[in-house]
């Protein structure tokens, strides 16, 4: 009887970068840990779902991170940062903000799935607003946008939570958003609902 190879399935980009792009190096060292009939799932949030051996799962995710990969937990948990292109650059655009801002809360365990986008402008392109989370850019400030559902026939447009933020608010708000929703949300409710039956203000205080 031959040994079954027991898989888990991670989640892996390029990282917080100008667009959503992988180098011919990252190509290659995830190609080999695949057959040539297998796929790869792209989802919504900017993100690769891979299937890598359970026992050897340490030293593969240390192999991806060498090459530049990022790599997250599948499942119950903040997703990585949707983001737009960074046009115009990475100071002017925020890029360092929102590198830290995914380093703060990407991966952490939540009742149901969240997406947390960021956009270094008005112009959106990063979507903040059809996300759970969104933030978006205005000169050297940070709008905070929460509540946003982009599917089903109760789609809604996130609103305006906090403005005019600088980082250090940002991360501190988003952490207590997070902190609060991961406590007081039921298993599998949506940040979408839990807000609806929880309130935006009783949020932090």
């Amino acid at each position: 009887m031959e040994n079954v190879v027991k898989k888990i399935k991670i989640a892996i980009n390029g990282g917080i970068d100008f667009g959503a792009k992988l180098s011919a190096k990252q190509l290659i060292t995830i190609s080999k840990y695949m057959n040539e009939d297998e796929q790869l799932e792209l989802t919504t949030f900017q993100q690769l779902y891979i299937e890598i051996p359970e026992d050897k799962k340490e030293e593969i995710i240390e192999e991806f991170q060498s090459v530049g990969l990022a790599c997250y937990p599948v499942g119950n948990y903040v997703k990585s940062l949707r983001t737009c292109n960074f046009c115009k650059g990475e100071e002017e655009e925020g890029m360092p903000v929102a590198k830290e801002l995914n380093r703060r809360v990407a991966g952490k365990p939540v009742p149901f799935t969240l997406k947390v986008a960021y956009t270094g402008c008005p112009v959106g392109c990063g979507e903040p607003l059809l996300s759970d989370i969104g933030v978006m850019k205005m000169k050297d400030h940070y709008n905070l946008y929460i509540g946003g559902k982009a599917k089903g026939k109760d789609a809604e447009v996130g609103s305006l939570f906090k403005e005019n933020l600088t980082p250090e608010e940002l991360y501190e708000t988003v952490e207590k958003i997070l902190a609060v929703y991961s406590k007081q949300g039921k298993k599998r409710e949506s940040f979408h609902k839990f807000l609806k039956r929880f309130g935006k203000e009783q949020l932090i205080g």
